[in-house]
């Protein structure tokens, strides 16, 4: 089977049948909810191929209108996976996504055997079956707080683009659906970015390699149109290396003539 790379992202909204928000005093953030009550309303994913070459960008289920049919989604999702075996790409994905994503079909019932049948996608300490950009950039926990927020900007993305996390439940319940599938989206693309960069720090891509999918992804998006606010937004020299320091000759050292003292 040719290899193939799933960069995901999920957005979630609080399960109500299982969790109370608790009251709190104004003006006081609300304590992030367990785990297990978080309820998938959309999965994003961009697929790249085995040179990371644009494949298809999308949220699962959306063509049938399913954000509110979760078993059903996460079905599709399972089974796509299942059949193609990508090597799924995220930020936080070991720490928050997958174990959702888990949890939601115990509960549903939904099957996930690329997860259990397949060793790579749970071992922490391989990129192959499941990259966690944030894992590996922290040192699997040894340096801390690293957001894709921050992640984004340091290599020429906006980083968040007018929605944060915190949003989500107030504009799904309010209906604003394709808002919240734009949101994820741009954190997709903005992972799918960061992975390409860090495919050169480690040393699989070359600078020609990775300038090539940088364009093709840029290409992508642009053709694409849903992430048009984040587009807007790039520094794109600096995405795709094209103004780097580092690769412009440093100039010569002037010659200082030594003189004999006295």
């Amino acid at each position: 089977m040719a290899t193939s790379y799933l960069v995901m992202d999920i957005e979630t909204i609080p399960d109500t049948s299982l969790y109370k928000a608790p009251d709190v005093a104004p003006g006081v953030e609300r304590p992030f909810p367990p785990l297990y009550v978080h309820r998938p309303v959309v999965i994003g994913c961009l697929w790249l191929g085995e040179d990371y070459e644009w494949k298809r960008l999308g949220v699962i289920g959306e063509a049938q209108g399913e954000g509110d049919n979760e078993a059903r989604m996460l079905a599709d999702f399972s089974r796509f996976v299942d059949e193609h075996r990508p090597h799924v790409v995220t930020f936080n994905g070991r720490g928050f996504d997958l174990p959702v994503i888990m949890l939601r079909c115990l509960r549903h019932g939904v099957p996930l055997r690329w997860y259990y049948q397949g060793r790579d996608y749970r071992y922490r300490y391989s990129d192959e079956g499941h990259l966690d950009l944030a894992d590996f950039l922290t040192e699997h926990g040894a340096a801390r707080g690293l957001s894709l927020d921050a992640s984004a900007r340091l290599i020429g993305l906006p980083g968040k683009v007018g929605v944060d996390g915190s949003q989500v439940e107030g504009l799904w319940n309010s209906g604003q659906r394709e808002a919240v599938q734009s949101y994820c989206l741009s954190d997709v693309a903005q992972t799918a970015f960061l992975f390409l960069r860090f495919r050169l720090l480690m040393g699989q891509l070359d600078r020609a390699g990775y300038q090539r999918a940088a364009r093709g992804l840029l290409d992508g998006l642009r053709a694409d149109g849903r992430c048009k606010p984040l587009l807007e937004k790039l520094e794109t020299g600096r995405l795709l290396l094209e103004d780097d320091p580092a690769t412009t000759p440093a100039p010569a050292l002037p010659v200082v003539p030594v003189t004999s003292p006295g």
